[in-house]
C-alpha cells in the first residue's frame, strides 16, 4: 500500500503537467495544502521533498515552492529513478509495444561475467527486445537477468511486464541501478532491428540493477536512436 504522501505527490505533480500550476508559479500554501488533501504538515512537506527530488519544484525562502518543471518535446528516461519501459511511455504519453527477439539461458562464461558483474558460472536467462514506440522501432535493450532472482520467467511474461512480474509476483524490491551513458556507432545488427534512419551512432545507457539484498540481478544495455530520446535527471548541489 502507497503511503498517503505518495498519492499527494502523484495529484500535486498532476496539477503541474496540466498546466493548472504553470511553470514559475507558486504553489499554494503549506497550510492551503494540508486542508485540501486533509492531512498534517508532515504529510504535506514529504511530498514536497519527492517533487522537488523529482525535479517538479523548487521551495524559495520566504515566498514558498515555485514550480520548475516544463513539459519536454522529447520522451525521456530518467536516469535518477527506476522505472519500467511501460511506466516510462505511459508518463510520455506513448504508444508501445515490447518485441521479444531473443530469449535464451545460458552460463556466464569469464567474458560475459567481465562485460556484465554476473559471476562465472551463473545462471543467466537472456533477452533481447526491440522497443517500439508509436510504432517505431527506437530502443534495443539486451538484457542478462539472474535465473535465481528471476525464477519462471518466460517470453509472455518479457513481453509485458518483467518489473510487474518482479514486483507483483516474485515480491522482489528494486533497490539501485548503477547506470553509465555512452554514444556508440550503431552495428548491423542495430540496422536490422532498429528504425535507424541514416543515424551512424546511438545513445547507449547500461544499467546494473540490485535488489534490496544487495543481489544484481539484471545487466542491460539499452541502445536508444539519439534523435529522439534524451536522458534527464536532477541534481542538487551539496554544500560543502
Amino acid at each position: 500500500m502507497k503511503a498517503r504522501y505518495d498519492s499527494i505527490y502523484l495529484d500535486i505533480r498532476a496539477n503541474i503537467e496540466n498546466g493548472e500550476y504553470p511553470y514559475q508559479s507558486l504553489l499554494p500554501s503549506e497550510s492551503a495544502l494540508t486542508q485540501a488533501f486533509g492531512c498534517s504538515h508532515n504529510t504535506i512537506r514529504r511530498a514536497l521533498g519527492l517533487l522537488k527530488e523529482k525535479g517538479y519544484v523548487q521551495p524559495v525562502h520566504g515566498k514558498g515552492v515555485r514550480v520548475i518543471w516544463r513539459p519536454r518535446e522529447r520522451a525521456t528516461f530518467e536516469v535518477g529513478g527506476i522505472e519500467s519501459f511501460r511506466e516510462t511511455a505511459e508518463r510520455n504519453r506513448l504508444s508501445a509495444q515490447t518485441l521479444v527477439t531473443a530469449f535464451d539461458h545460458l552460463v556466464a562464461d569469464e567474458r560475459i561475467s567481465e562485460a556484465t558483474g554476473h559471476p562465472v558460472g551463473a545462471d543467466l536467462t537472456h533477452v533481447e527486445r526491440v522497443r517500439v514506440l508509436d510504432d517505431q522501432a527506437l530502443i534495443l535493450d539486451q538484457s542478462y537477468f539472474l535465473t535465481s532472482c528471476v525464477p519462471g520467467l518466460t517470453k509472455e511474461i518479457v513481453e509485458g511486464s518483467i518489473y510487474d512480474y518482479l514486483e507483483g509476483e516474485l515480491g522482489v524490491v528494486v533497490a539501485t541501478s548503477k547506470r553509465t551513458i555512452t554514444v556508440e556507432p550503431a552495428t548491423e545488427h542495430d540496422r536490422e532491428l532498429l528504425d535507424i534512419e541514416g543515424f551512424g551512432y546511438l545513445a547507449v545507457m547500461t544499467s546494473q540493477t540490485f535488489d534490496s539484498k544487495g543481489n544484481m540481478f539484471e545487466y542491460t544495455t539499452s541502445r536508444h536512436r539519439p534523435d529522439t530520446f534524451c536522458f534527464h535527471d536532477t541534481a542538487v548541489r551539496s554544500t560543502v
